[in-house]
């Protein structure tokens, strides 16, 4: 491909103590939890909603935050899945057991509450939020350390300075764009894990018996779908119905194989592919499952459901071995639980084994629990530059379990108490206090019950 020099003036804007790349779960908590500590935050969202997966993606489920004896997820998390219960924008089929207390267990909710809850949210903590605004580039004072990022929006481009900034944008976008070092799935792992285009469905009698997938005899009935043609894949992965409101279920069903969310190209097929699939899947749950014979299929999302792309080298990576020994830190910025979630990577018999062994055999005990260190959240080099969410230190296994929205949530609040704490002290992102870090997320009602506080953080 040739090359072309694009040069020109573009306004620029007045500082922030701190922008946040990125308006999902960990951006959302990062934005909100460091304006409420007094920095004048801005947050960029590229869509027209703050929630990421759980609103534009449509994932309308947050997954275990509890152990079966404790809820391991507090702060800022916890008071959102609280204010949703509170507001009516939880599934009707469970109780506050479900994320309180409960072993494994999954807590639905409703989509268009939570974007209203964060709007609320963020107004009320004074976080000025930019919708339909991306970040493009950044601009570096010093190898680590950045001045301002480059953002395109329907007015065009902007050079917005800052103190500090966070990287919410699950992909690494601004990461990269600072220069930090990445690991990236199919480039650097032998394996992309599958994304999946989510669907909401209507017109579902939960009072009638539901479908057990993950099951012999489910896998049987795709199998002979398959062969009859219904399904354009034999992915024997099929997730279950999930109830969101008396009469509306989400479906997290149907993997696309190969995608790579660094591809304009891929992503496209993908989400063709996946609005295919969600038609198939439609027809296969009105054939098998008795509360879905009235069953509608109302949208797709507008942003695919990737599970893997980049992952920045921090200056400490999590690894499979500190989840499998239960490893706590001093400097732990969260608890959690979740089993090591890596789907199949193809539609072979070969995979969806392995798949199933290691689905049942990567999981902590009742009671159990790992933490989630500080140092994955900081670029290794960096000054003044966090990530949060799925694109933070940790290897593939262990990435896992913590790419989820609990624990995402949990990432961008410390990140953002971080940043407050940086400016505030002239500490550095690779310097920081790490006792006083926590000290301020336990005020915040974090659950970090660890003993022993140290300033320096674990490497």
């Amino acid at each position: 491909m040739s090359s072309y020099t694009y040069t020109r003036d573009i306004p620029v804007e007045q500082p922030y103590d701190l922008v946040v790349a990125g308006g999902g779960p960990a951006g959302s908590a990062a934005a909100i939890c460091a304006a409420r500590l007094g920095a004048r935050v801005l947050l960029l969202e590229a869509l027209g909603c703050l929630g990421g997966m759980g609103t534009a993606g449509m994932v309308c489920a947050f997954d275990p935050m509890a152990n079966g004896v404790e809820m391991l997820v507090g702060g800022f998390m916890r008071e959102l899945v609280e204010t949703l219960y509170e507001r009516g924008f939880v599934s009707p089929a469970i109780t506050p057991d479900a994320w309180r207390k409960d072993y494994h267990r999954w807590t639905p909710f409703s989509a268009e509450g939570l974007k209203l809850v964060l709007d609320e949210l963020a107004t009320q903590a004074g976080v000025e939020v930019r919708f339909f605004t991306r970040v493009i580039d950044a601009d570096m004072a010093a190898p680590g350390t950045v001045r301002g990022v480059i953002t395109s929006s329907i007015e065009g481009l902007s050079y917005i300075p800052a103190k500090t900034f966070i990287d919410a944008t699950g992909d690494a976008v601004l990461s990269v764009a600072c220069g930090a070092v990445t690991r990236q799935a199919g480039r650097d792992t032998p394996h992309i894990m599958p994304a999946t285009l989510p669907a909401l469905f209507a017109g579902l009698d939960f009072d009638k018996p539901g479908l057990r997938t993950q099951t012999p005899e489910v896998v049987r009935l795709i199998e002979a779908e398959y062969a009859a043609g219904l399904f354009e894949q034999v992915d024997r992965h099929l997730v279950g119905m999930s109830q969101i409101g008396r009469h509306t279920g989400y479906l997290n069903g149907g993997h696309l194989f190969g995608l790579d969310a660094t591809s304009v190209a891929s992503l496209t097929d993908g989400m063709m592919q996946g609005r295919r699939i969600a038609q198939q899947n439609e027809r296969f749950f009105k054939k098998y499952q008795p509360s879905a014979a009235g069953m509608e299929l109302v949208a797709t999302p507008v942003v695919m459901g990737v599970r893997e792309s980049r992952r920045v080298l921090g200056e400490y990576e999590l690894t499979y071995g500190d989840y499998m020994a239960r490893r706590h830190f001093h400097d732990q910025i969260g608890l959690f639980n979740k089993f090591v979630d890596i789907h199949a990577y193809d539609t072979s018999k070969e995979e969806y084994a392995r798949f199933t062994g290691e689905h049942d055999s990567a999981r902590l005990g009742k009671g159990e629990s790992f933490g989630i260190p500080y140092g994955i959240l900081v670029p290794k080099g960096f000054t003044n530059l966090w990530v949060a969410g799925r694109c933070a230190s940790a290897d593939v296994k262990v990435q896992g379990s913590i790419r989820v929205m609990p624990a995402c949530a949990m990432m961008g609040e410390a990140a953002g108490a971080a940043a407050v704490q940086a400016m505030a002290t002239g500490q550095t992102a690779n310097g920081l206090d790490t006792a006083a870090l926590v000290t301020t997320l336990r005020a915040q009602g974090a659950h970090l019950p660890q003993e022993e506080l140290k300033p320096e953080m674990t490497r």
